[in-house]
């Protein structure tokens, strides 16, 4: 039976993904409390909107993890995504529009799970520095957050490309990987043969960030169905933001990163924020967290003007889906007004034959 979604413009529901056991280092599961601490729900609420706090996930924390030297930490991984998947399709089915907090990118794993409950097909933005398309067999750390796009897609630690039903959780052709000029070697050699969108830094520098997100809005197809935006603060150069794992020269500039945010966060089929990366024991005086928050109270309050300024279209529906059935489905409707009728809906990607990643794994 389908589920009547009215999305409400001024809802925000925050989330928090308590999780750094996809890092190489504590501190990231500390992030949802730190950015709360710092006044993050009282400068959406400053800015017009009403905020519902879901609370946080367990707390899962980096463990060295030699046993696992190829994928660390998978069993507590499970456990976070498990924990955080449910969080967020409350988030989803209230109407506001979830922003999840998280340390690691591995969440966002979660967060699609969670959307892809009640919208038959998701797209995937992803604002990184890193393209994160490693696998057990490639890593040269057994980092987990260095490998979420291949877990996505299908091709990465086995335990968790079947943490949904039948992959892949989001097809190639429907992710965009942008901001990114951190690869080695073997993800660029599966790079150049992947059907992933791809908009490196240096791409978004040439032709302007608001331009560049616009091209990878149009090429995953976010007007006809919804989508969710991950943001890893290592997209900013660590010029002027330093706080996270792995910080360093390239990337984006602030401004650029708000730019393309800010195209992001405004389209109406946005289903979910994730925001990832950020580690408040790198941030002694809170001077990160301030920051962060002003970027992301500066666009989501663009968003709200946008979206109140919009006249409310008439409501759509998203034909039912079977949860697990693993059946390849048409693109949802487009959910441009204030009301949706999605009905819970699972795996309907099948692994996408053109995608070279069904091999790298």
């Amino acid at each position: 039976m389908a589920v009547k979604i009215t999305r409400q413009a001024k809802n925000i529901a925050l989330v928090g993904s308590a999780t750094s056991a996809a890092a190489l280092r504590a501190g990231h599961e500390r992030a949802p409390a730190a950015l709360r601490a710092a006044g993050l729900a009282d400068r959406l609420k400053a800015a017009g909107f009403q905020v519902a706090d879901l609370g946080d996930t367990a707390t899962y924390v980096f463990q060295t993890d030699d046993e696992h030297p190829r994928a660390r930490n998978v069993s507590a991984i499970l456990k976070s995504l498990n924990d955080l998947r449910p969080r967020v399709e409350a988030a989803v089915k209230s109407g506001a529009l979830p922003v999840i907090l998280t340390g690691d990118c591995i969440s966002v794993l979660g967060v699609i799970a969670g959307a892809r409950r009640y919208y038959r097909k998701v797209s995937l933005i992803y604002v990184d520095r890193d393209a994160d398309l490693n696998v057990p067999a490639t890593t040269p750390s057994g980092c987990v957050d260095g490998m979420v796009i291949s877990q996505i897609i299908g091709c990465g630690a086995p335990e968790l490309v079947r943490f949904w039903g039948e992959p892949p959780l989001v097809r190639a052709p429907d992710i965009a990987i942008f901001g990114f000029d951190r690869l080695d070697a073997p993800e660029e050699q599966f790079l150049t043969a992947s059907p992933l969108r791809r908009h490196p830094a240096l791409e978004v520098s040439t032709v302007g960030a608001a331009k560049a997100a616009h091209l990878a809005l149009e090429r995953v197809h976010v007007a006809n169905h919804e989508f969710v935006l991950h943001f890893d603060v290592d997209v900013i150069n660590s010029d002027e933001f330093p706080w996270t794992n792995f910080p360093g020269a390239g990337g984006l500039s602030l401004n650029e990163a708000r730019e393309a945010l800010r195209v992001f966060v405004s389209q109406p089929n946005l289903a979910a924020l994730v925001v990832a990366g950020y580690n408040p024991d790198l941030d002694a005086d809170g001077t990160g967290a301030r920051k962060l928050i002003d970027l992301l109270a500066e666009i989501l309050a663009a968003r709200l003007a946008e979206q109140t300024a919009t006249p409310v279209a008439e409501p759509v529906s998203a034909a039912p889906s079977v949860p697990e059935s693993g059946a390849e489905s048409a693109d949802s409707s487009p959910a441009t007004g204030e009301s949706t009728q999605a009905a819970p809906a699972s795996n309907e990607n099948p692994p996408d034959s053109t995608d070279s990643g069904a091999t790298h794994s």
